[in-house]
């Protein structure tokens, strides 16, 4: 459900996929108006990136709380529409391959001189400038350039994430970008430029291990947190997963050897320091894990919690959103689409003590609210109809 934080922003997203759009639905979330521009005839491509009738859940879920502007920006009038629009928004949101949007007309440069407050984000792939500017980008080249896919993978079998996570954090990071300009604008008055990139938000995102880079000169691997943190996973005896975290108090190291009945690890050579743990992390897990298929995950999370060991399971999707901490915390909403039925999306990711809520909206089918907010600019139904037998916008079919 969306706060009322920014309820007077209005937020105009040119973009697709998912780092544009995620970030305008964390600007949606607190309260922002979100009009998405979507070129004619189909929309954004997202809308398809999983087969259904209205929408896939891949774009379901990233454009909650938004209007549907369907506007061909490439034509004249298109342009036109989208300037007057602009000159009245508080936001922009593009993800265009560097210099499209100044060919487009919609640069930075141009809509600052329509329109001084506006905060105007763009977000590329790496960069808007620079020998990599123009390459193509998507959520695995992120990951890879970045180094974030050398501390998830083995780099000698290397496989790719199923989760898109250099694309979220980069809409993370525009989200973030774009707040602060908003509350500096509360001082300075003008809005300003908004940059960000796989390249830069994801780097930046594993800054940890780099400046452990930078100190050392120790290039890391998968490995390296695992063995630091003292973290495990183990199969128990029912065949499903657990994770551990001991971290650096030697209490919890301890409370786990009491657990497990394996008190006679503290005195062994290979584990008896924290260091001597990390460089014998192997033998250690390998002298573990039998241990932990001798009972269920039930039987080891109430006996491992008993002892204040941090312990979970480890889940899957289906699971986590069965847990009764996540129903306790509400984090599961449900919307009714007039079309597409019930539909049921994780919340945002921070909650407001004492903040007004208004209900969530549904995604919006692609120029469901064209005519609506055609007619906000001054256009007639006329107006409309014309456009849309121009191929210019088109208006949703109930």
């Amino acid at each position: 459900m969306p706060f009322s934080i920014l309820k007077n922003v209005t937020v105009v997203e040119c973009s697709t996929f998912v780092t544009g759009p995620y970030a305008a639905s964390l600007l949606a979330d607190l309260g922002a108006r979100v009009i998405k521009i979507e070129s004619p005839p189909d929309g954004d491509p997202y809308r398809y990136f999983a087969p259904d009738p209205y929408f896939s859940f891949n774009f379901a879920h990233l454009n909650r709380n938004k209007e549907s502007l369907a506007l061909d920006v490439k034509s004249v009038k298109g342009k036109e529409i989208c300037l007057k629009l602009l000159k009245r928004a508080d936001v922009f949101v593009e993800n265009f391959r560097p210099g499209t949007a100044e060919r487009l007309g919609l640069g930075y440069d141009a809509l600052r001189a329509l329109n001084p407050r506006l905060v105007y984000c763009s977000i590329s792939a790496f960069g808007q400038s620079g020998p990599y500017a123009n390459k193509p980008g998507f959520d695995t080249l992120g990951q890879a350039m970045s180094g974030l896919l050398s501390l998830l993978t083995d780099p000698d079998e290397p496989k790719v994430m199923g989760m898109a996570v250099s694309d979220y954090v980069t809409g993370l990071s525009a989200g973030y970008g774009i707040l602060g300009a908003l509350l500096g604008r509360e001082t300075s008055g003008d809005g300003c430029r908004v940059e960000t990139s796989l390249l830069q938000a994801t780097l930046s995102f594993i800054g940890e291990t780099a400046a452990g880079y930078m100190r050392t000169g120790l290039v890391p691997n998968r490995m390296a947190r695992v063995k630091n943190a003292h973290a495990f996973a183990f199969i128990c005896k029912d065949k499903l997963p657990i994770a551990i975290h001991c971290s650096v108090p030697e209490k919890f190291w301890l409370a786990l050897l009491k657990a497990a009945d394996r008190r006679d690890l503290a005195e062994d050579p290979r584990f008896r320091t924290r260091d001597a743990r990390r460089q014998n992390y192997e033998a250690l897990e390998s002298t573990l894990a039998p241990v932990f298929l001798t009972r269920s995950r039930a039987e080891w999370l109430q006996r491992l919690e008993a002892d204040d060991v941090p312990v979970v399971p480890l889940y899957n999707v289906g699971e986590v959103l069965m847990d009764p901490q996540v129903r306790h915390l509400d984090l599961v909403e449900e919307l009714a689409h007039p079309q597409a039925g019930k539909l049921q999306f994780v919340g945002g990711p921070v909650r407001y003590d004492g903040l007004t809520k208004e209900q969530s909206t549904p995604p919006p089918l692609l120029g469901e609210h064209s005519a609506a907010i055609l007619k906000e600019l001054g256009y007639d139904q006329t107006d409309v109809d014309g456009f849309v037998a121009q191929g210019i916008t088109r208006v949703a079919q109930s």
